[in-house]
């Protein structure tokens, strides 16, 4: 099984890829981790991550449909927030024929926004990227996912 998540900067999809990954004892692919470790400080605007993001998804790809062949349930911490984000995780369990849900945090602006100042406050080291501008310059990105995706969507908000 693939677990798959949906929302905007701060909605909280780290927190339920945790709580989703303790529960199932599934594997972690988290992309923030991948960029930090890979890219550390070079991701300072949206073209940035876009451009380091599109570097990893080569390598995470294989890795992914490698466990889940082998019948392991993955979650993934990967922004599936745009329909071409949301193809190319699609592409990852359709070639291996492996069964997937794309959990949907729906969470308002206002809530988002609280959830990063938290994160500034906890991280330090993310106050320069994760500020109201750059989660007002990524929202114009997010595009809901839609029936016709063709995926299994689970729509969750903020309390559950």
């Amino acid at each position: 099984m693939l677990i798959l998540l949906c929302g905007k900067m701060a909605a909280g999809k780290s927190t339920k890829a945790a709580e989703l990954v303790a529960s199932r004892s599934a594997v972690l692919f988290a992309e923030d981790e991948w960029l930090s470790e890979l890219y550390p400080g070079q991701i300072r605007s949206v073209d940035d991550y876009v451009k380091y993001s599109n570097l990893i998804k080569p390598v995470v790809k294989p890795l992914v449909q490698s466990l889940l062949r082998k019948e392991l349930e993955v979650v993934m911490d990967f922004p599936a927030n745009t329909p071409g984000q949301r193809a190319w995780l699609r592409s990852i369990f359709e070639e291996v024929g492996a069964p997937h849900e794309l959990i949907y945090l729906y969470v308002s602006d206002e809530v988002c926004l609280e959830n990063l100042a938290k994160r500034r406050a906890e991280q330090p080291d993310r106050a320069a990227t994760d500020t109201e501008e750059m989660f007002r310059a990524m929202s114009r990105y997010f595009s809901e996912p839609s029936e016709d995706e063709g995926f299994n969507i689970i729509r969750l908000s903020a309390t559950e």
